[in-house]
């Protein structure tokens, strides 16, 4: 299923720029298309790694040599989906049209900007991932930190689009409220060249269990994309001598009773044997 994405057009000529949160689904479109896909090429690009760039559809066919062979697809009006993305898919893709050979009409630039969180504890975990969220089992009283970060590759630096154009990431609860009013929480933001980065850190308590805390980015204060993180508890089983003296009293006092009662059978028959002995030497 393709996830509603948020697109930001005009900031740098015809290119366009999409939002996503790692694991979802995403739809780039190719707008310069012909009637006729056959003619359609995308290559992606990473000025981050500095490496060459990767065809992944020539003439309407998936290359079969890539990484996201089988992530991607290409629908009939030439967008191409990428399933599960991963922070690795960020980057520029590029949509072509080529005819007898020859490239025809402009390209079509589309920045791929990919938000991501991942924790660690002080603890030691384990952690699994949902659509739209990670759970890790952590215990109450132990420090986590939520490292959240946007992954672009356009052109200069985080800094420079959050006082341009109004990119902020921001870590907020269930309600939407921003956690930095809490003074439970550490947040700390930083950005390089490429990546504008958000931690979360705070100490977990018992009623953190199946909390949720979630990493925003907005874009001129209209929210883009989302990424969910749950904290969930193991779940302890007690083995103490407390939980098992209730079933040790019962075990011994049913071990006395039948003692009792073993000992009250036995005792009779000696009993009665002992009253006619002293009936016949009263006789005598």
């Amino acid at each position: 299923m393709i996830t509603e994405i948020y697109c930001v057009s005009g900031i740098s000529g015809v290119d366009d720029h999409e939002f996503i949160s790692s694991g979802e689904n995403v739809r780039l479109s190719c707008n310069n298309a012909l009637s006729d896909c056959k003619s359609t090429g995308w290559i992606y690009t990473n000025g981050f790694r500095r490496s060459a760039a990767v065809e992944l559809i020539t003439k309407g066919i998936k290359k079969k040599d890539t990484e996201r062979h089988e992530r991607l697809s290409l629908e009939s009006d030439c967008s191409l989906n990428i399933k599960n993305v991963t922070e690795e898919d960020y980057g520029s893709y590029t949509c072509q049209q080529y005819v007898n050979d020859r490239l025809q009409g402009p390209d079509v630039n589309v920045y791929l900007h990919v938000l991501h969180v991942s924790p660690s504890s002080s603890s030691s975990s384990s952690s699994s991932s949902s659509s739209s969220s990670s759970q890790t089992e952590i215990r109450p009283g132990r420090s986590v930190t939520l490292s959240c970060q946007l992954y672009s590759d356009y052109g200069y630096s985080c800094g420079d689009r959050v006082r341009s154009e109004g990119v902020e990431l921001l870590w907020v609860n269930q309600a939407g409220v921003d956690l930095k009013t809490d003074s439970r929480y550490q947040i700390l933001s930083s950005s390089d060249q490429y990546h504008c980065i958000i931690t979360l850190t705070t100490t977990l308590l018992n009623e953190d269990n199946n909390r949720e805390w979630r990493c925003q980015l907005t874009h001129s204060n209209q929210l883009k994309t989302s990424v969910r993180y749950t904290v969930k508890y193991s779940a302890v089983i007690s083995t103490t001598a407390t939980t098992l003296t209730p079933d040790t009293t019962a075990i011994s006092l049913s071990q006395v009773i039948v003692t009792i009662v073993e000992m009250a059978v036995f005792a009779a028959p000696t009993v009665i044997l002992l009253q006619i002995i002293c009936a016949r030497r009263a006789g005598e």
